[in-house]
Order: structure tokens, then C-alpha cells, then sequence
């Protein structure tokens, strides 16, 4: 029998402690991306990417086990955020100005040739929407800072001003790189107060 491959599991970067922040090295990890730009609740495109990642990683994952014999269990969705100011994320929290790419990691093992494959396999039949956006690629991020963030998306600028204000600087590091989110619960099912979210920022030494 097939054994099924867990990365929440066997990852440490899909663990973070509730109201602290610690240090972790992220290794080079492959993802789905699709970009965008806008309010992730009121964008047209923010829907249409998530309805695009899924189909085209679930076929990815069946034509692993079933070409491959190795099964693994969809990782959860996750994003990358920024602004041109970025006060406009972590503070004021003005969504009309976010830049996003929204994430959903796929194997070392899937190769260019395998997706390129899925994906037109999903355009044989009511193609999703962004479909001709999705793309495959290594996200290298090393040293970072994270936490286990409880509750709405719209209470994380307190802790986000504590990562990037107090901690960082703290510990001789400073940002580098683009904030990161992954949503360990389905945000079209959970509460917002009971949501936990891994909030992640990249970081090098200040003195570097």
C-alpha cells in the first residue's frame, strides 16, 4: 500500500508556536503560484486563483500515485503579500493596494514535464478561469521568523508590527524578502476568530 506523505507533518516549517516568534531555517520548497492584485475579498481574481490551484494540484497529486506510486496530502493553501508601502499591509491594512501570489506546494518529485501535462489535462474540460496564469516554481526563503496567528485576518497587524518592530530588530536581523502566510484552516469554513494562520517574514542579518 501506498504510504501517504503528510508535509504538515513532516515539515518544520508548517509548525509555529501561538504567541511567540521563533527563528527557522525554510528550505527551497516547489509551489503552484498564480499573482494578483487587489482586495483578496472583493477581487474577481483572488477567487478565480484559488478555484485554479486546486483542480490542477489534486490531478497532480492522483497522477503521482498513480504514475509514481507516492501519495501525499494536498498542503494548505498559502500567500505572499506586499505593497509598495508596506505599512499599507502590516499597519493601515489597506487591501486595495496589496500585491499577492497565492501559493499551494507540490513535491520535489513533480517535475516542469508532469505539471505541463496536468494542466492540459484540466484545460480539456471547463478550463478554470486563470489556468493560463498558474505556473510551477522554487520558492527559496532560508532564515525566517514565524508565528502561530489565532483569529481574523484583520487582527494580524498587532502581531505583524511586534515581528517586524521589536523581534527582528531585536535579534540583529532585519527583513528581507515578501511576507508570507499559510492558512492551516479553510477560511471558507472556519470562523474568523477560531482561524489559525503561520505568519512568516525572510530575514538576513542586519549587518549584512
Amino acid at each position: 500500500m501506498t504510504t501517504k506523505v503528510d508535509f504538515k507533518k513532516t515539515l518544520d516549517a508548517y509548525t509555529a508556536p501561538k504567541g511567540r516568534f521563533e527563528i527557522v531555517e525554510v528550505p527551497d520548497l516547489q509551489y503552484l503560484m498564480i499573482d494578483g492584485h487587489g482586495d483578496p475579498n472583493t477581487a474577481p481574481a483572488f477567487g478565480e486563483a484559488v478555484e485554479t490551484l486546486y483542480p490542477v494540484a489534486y490531478k497532480l497529486k492522483f497522477a503521482s500515485k498513480r504514475e509514481l506510486d507516492r501519495d501525499y496530502v494536498v498542503p494548505p493553501l498559502e500567500g505572499l503579500w506586499s505593497a509598495d508601502d508596506m505599512d499599507a499591509f502590516t499597519v493601515a491594512r489597506e487591501k486595495s493596494r496589496w500585491d499577492w501570489t497565492l501559493l499551494l506546494m507540490v513535491p520535489d518529485w513533480i517535475d516542469h514535464d508532469r505539471f505541463d501535462a496536468v494542466v492540459a489535462q484540466v484545460a480539456e474540460k471547463d478550463p478554470p478561469a486563470r489556468l493560463h496564469d498558474v505556473r510551477l516554481e522554487t520558492l527559496s526563503e532560508g532564515r525566517c521568523v514565524q508565528t502561530m496567528h489565532v483569529g481574523s485576518y484583520d487582527d494580524e497587524g498587532e502581531v505583524l508590527a511586534r515581528m517586524h518592530d521589536e523581534f527582528i530588530p531585536a535579534n540583529g536581523l532585519r527583513p528581507t524578502g515578501i511576507h508570507h502566510e499559510i492558512y492551516l484552516s479553510d477560511f471558507r469554513k472556519v470562523a474568523p476568530d477560531k482561524r489559525r494562520t503561520i505568519l512568516r517574514q525572510p530575514v538576513m542579518s542586519a549587518s549584512t
